[in-house]
């Protein structure tokens, strides 16, 4: 079973996911946690990391990804969080910087990507990266 945890994608990797006809039998649920608050409330992600690291950064998108799996009933998450623009960017962390994250069988991994384009466009990349991600990191 797989659940998603999402913030800039505010739900598109599961709206995706169930697009295909029989996930029912795959996809077990998703979280859009927006806010940090929800980050926290719903997923368990420590407020400290959060204001230690900020909402889009590794560890953040790590604990998303195990909380995910830990919050529900899946073997398998991808979580995303980041700043699709078109403001909230900053030098160190420019509007395009997205933090993926895969947690199969308790075992989390994360990569950052910078992404281009506009807020549909980076939305849209965010969704294929993390699914693409997902089926290339499942066990065989």
């Amino acid at each position: 079973m797989m659940a998603t945890a999402e913030s800039c994608t505010g739900g598109m990797i599961a709206a995706h996911c169930t697009d295909l006809p029989g996930s029912s039998s795959w996809f077990e649920r998703g979280f859009v946690t927006y806010s940090n608050e929800a980050k926290s409330e719903l997923l368990g992600v420590p407020a400290a990391i959060i204001d230690q690291h900020g909402a889009v950064s590794e560890p953040v998108a790590l604990a998303m990804a195990l909380g995910a799996c830990y919050r529900s009933h899946a073997q398998v998450s991808v979580a995303v969080t980041g700043i699709a623009g078109p403001t909230g960017g900053s030098a160190d962390k420019p509007v395009g910087t997205v933090w993926l994250a895969w947690c199969i069988q308790g075992i989390a991994h994360a990569e950052r990507h910078l992404f281009t384009g506009d807020r549909g466009q980076i939305r849209q990349a965010t969704t294929q990266v993390a699914l693409r991600g997902l089926l290339q990191r499942l066990p065989r």
